[in-house]
């Protein structure tokens, strides 16, 4: 009989510390998905990297093949931010095409793709620099 009073005992401790769980963990979640949907604002020093393909027609069309292969599943074919894997990220894709996002300098850009946020990840180490330039190029072309 005391061994079914502490199995039970046992039980109930677990549920209340569960839903006592649930309800601390719903904040928090909450809280991150409110920071993950703050606007995405590269810092000023950014804005003084120049761009040195700028307007190179062959570096935007080696960065279309690079889009194809690396940018499109999230932010898709014509870089509207509704490429099928981003379907499921918060924050969405960005949309490339968007007055918002050109209207960034191409340092802007290069910043964010070299250092990432979640979830989207950080290039900085598996994209060469002139590779992303030449993406930047190629997403020039979308407006």
């Amino acid at each position: 009989m005391k061994t079914k009073k502490t199995i039970m005992s046992l039980a109930l401790t677990g549920v209340l510390f569960a839903l006592l769980v649930s309800f601390i963990s719903v904040p928090e979640r909450n809280n991150y998905e409110a920071i993950q949907q703050k606007k995405w604002v590269a810092p000023a020093s950014a804005d003084k990297i120049v761009n040195p393909l700028k307007g190179d027609v062959k570096a935007a069309a080696s960065g279309k093949k690079l889009y194809k292969v690396l940018c499109l599943v999230c932010h898709g074919p014509k870089g509207k931010g509704d490429g099928m894997a981003g379907a499921g990220l918060t924050p969405k894709p960005t949309n490339l095409t968007s007055e918002a996002f050109q209207s960034q300098s191409d340092g802007a850009i290069f910043w964010k793709i070299a250092e990432g946020r979640a979830p989207m990840a950080s290039y900085k180490s598996s994209i060469p620099e002139k590779k992303r330039w030449e993406i930047i190029n190629y997403i020039r072309t979308l407006k």
